[in-house]
């Protein structure tokens, strides 16, 4: 009771078959030097680290190829740029001594942290904008915010 059949060469031939379709991977490209250069206090400045993570995170969706390196790599610099300012901010406190005066002023590092992070804002917008608009499937973040679930539930 042998069920199963059984066929010559000639009754398999597949040459009806389409070709399959071609995939290719793409290798990260590496990131510039000055990504991880050593700052003035010995520490990696680290924003080779956010370029890894962010373009990790577009591979996951299917965008790596469609988002500039450059870009990329303008984002991670001013995101580790925001980092290091809030650093030294937890480091040197919200107030400083103006120059000349002695007086106090509020620290060069508040206003360099609010434009790094602006900069930063803008430069992710442009990504995911990309992603956004590319994905081959539905892509919705909204991450925590509590009003656009709700919003969105009511459809």
């Amino acid at each position: 009771m042998n069920d199963i059949p059984t066929f010559t060469p000639e009754e398999i031939d597949a040459v009806d078959l389409p070709d399959g379709a071609v995939l290719d991977g793409t290798d990260m490209p590496a990131p510039s030097d000055y990504l991880s250069a050593k700052q003035k206090n010995g520490i990696p400045l680290g924003a080779d680290e956010i370029y890894k993570e962010t373009w990790g995170w577009l591979k996951q969706r299917n965008c790596e190829n469609l988002v500039n390196p450059r870009l990329l790599e303008s984002y991670s610099q001013a995101f580790a740029r925001y980092i290091q300012c809030e650093e030294a901010i937890s480091q040197f406190g919200l107030l400083g001594k103006h120059p000349t005066t002695g007086g106090v002023i509020a620290s060069p590092f508040v206003q360099m942290s609010s434009q790094f992070q602006k900069t930063a804002n803008l430069l992710w917008y442009e990504i995911y904008d990309i992603v956004k608009e590319n994905c081959t499937e539905v892509y919705e973040d909204y991450g925590e915010d509590m009003m656009e679930k709700l919003l969105r539930q009511r459809r």
